[in-house]
């Protein structure tokens, strides 16, 4: 299964300066547990903010302009069907972890969201959840990770 997985503000906001705008320890906790084992897909730039593969997870980098260096263990697609072909040959999830533009361009191929809402507005952020995102989706679960944390499970309607 193809699973956006991301953590937003109140206002909408899920980046500042290439980096998350907040640190809630119960959100990495539950974004680390839930994405082991799988595969995480990014784009370049939110590669360049972590700046090292995760370790347990398959990493993989879209990108679909330039020359992009990466180890060896991290693997690079160049479109939406390799991303489609590799989900349906691989014998776990893929979360697809961002940035914006990334979000943007898989929705339609993402089949559920797991999204943590941030219980504070960033001001200053420069990146924000693209509008209209979860319109075909709808909250299946909802689970409560503390700190006012509230991570929504949304399944595809359509």
């Amino acid at each position: 299964m193809i699973i956006g997985i991301v953590a937003v503000a109140r206002n909408g906001a899920i980046g500042r300066d290439n980096k998350l705008p907040w640190h809630y320890s119960a959100d990495l906790k539950f974004f680390k547990r839930t994405t082991m084992g799988n595969a995480v897909v990014m784009g370049s730039r939110t590669w360049e903010s972590i700046g090292r593969p995760l370790p347990d997870r398959l990493n993989i980098v879209l990108s679909r302009t330039g020359d992009i260096e990466l180890p060896p263990e991290v693997k690079l697609i160049r479109s939406r069907q390799e991303l489609v072909d590799l989900s349906a040959a691989f014998d776990a999830d893929v979360f697809v972890i961002g940035g914006a533009s990334v979000f943007s361009s898989l929705n339609d191929v993402i089949e559920r969201w797991l999204v943590t809402y941030i219980p504070e507005n960033v001001d200053d952020a420069d990146t924000f959840l693209p509008d209209g995102l979860f319109d075909e989706f709808a909250v299946t679960d909802e689970l409560d990770l503390g700190e006012g944390l509230v991570v929504r499970v949304l399944d595809r309607t359509s």
